[in-house]
């Protein structure tokens, strides 16, 4: 359960999934300001996207999509600048139920806990589903190895993908807001599918911030 009020971290190009690892490098003044308060509280920090149109308004607070996912920072290394390298582990996904004033310049956000079902019966129902993942998902990684990690549970395998094939931005939104994990399972064999009649493109490789 997420306390009422977290720190959010708007980004145009960045979705965060539970259970996911994020490298993220905090360069600007405001989010220096929410890492560094994150860092001596309770290291939460709300994830959340911004909307299309988002240039017309960066220095005001420009509109994000109202589910977010809110990760604890793990790991964290304070340059001699002042900016910063963290790692933010995905937690759970929130709603955004409202806004309180800028403190420190950075955004926070009333939040409300979206829990999702988990557990060894979500994880058979999506391991009926794995091969024909792994048929979708095997063209586009570059590597010899073209296997998915065996060792990795399903639903955490499905949430890793979610947000590192190369999806654009609001279909990774769109397989956050999805639910539960089954439903972003059979939400994601069919982006896939729709996505192997197109053009052979590289969807290797992780976000870049």
């Amino acid at each position: 359960m997420l306390p009422p009020t977290i720190p959010i971290f708007p980004l145009p190009n960045v979705v965060l999934f539970p259970g996911v690892f994020l490298p993220l490098h905090i360069f600007e003044d405001r989010y220096r300001a929410m890492v560094r308060d994150a860092l001596a509280g309770d290291r939460l920090i709300g994830l959340v996207l911004l909307r299309p149109g988002w240039e017309d308004s960066c220095e005001g607070t420009p509109e994000v999509y109202g589910v977010g996912c809110a990760g604890l920072i793990t790991h964290s290394e304070r340059l001699e600048d002042g900016r910063y390298n963290i790692v933010l582990h995905g937690l759970t996904k929130f709603c955004i139920r409202g806004e309180e004033a800028e403190a420190g310049g950075y955004r926070r956000a009333r939040v409300e806990t979206v829990d999702e079902p988990a557990g060894e019966a979500v994880r058979r129902v999506i391991r009926e589903r794995r091969h024909r993942i792994e048929e979708l998902v095997a063209p586009l990684i570059d590597s010899g190895d073209q296997h998915l990690p065996d060792a990795m549970p399903e639903d955490e395998l499905v949430n890793a993908l979610s947000q590192y094939l190369e999806l654009e931005p609001v279909e990774r939104q769109a397989l956050l807001e999805r639910p539960d994990v089954i439903a972003r399972c059979d939400a994601l064999i069919e982006l896939l599918e729709m996505k192997a009649l197109l053009p052979h493109r590289s969807w290797a490789g992780a976000n870049k911030q």
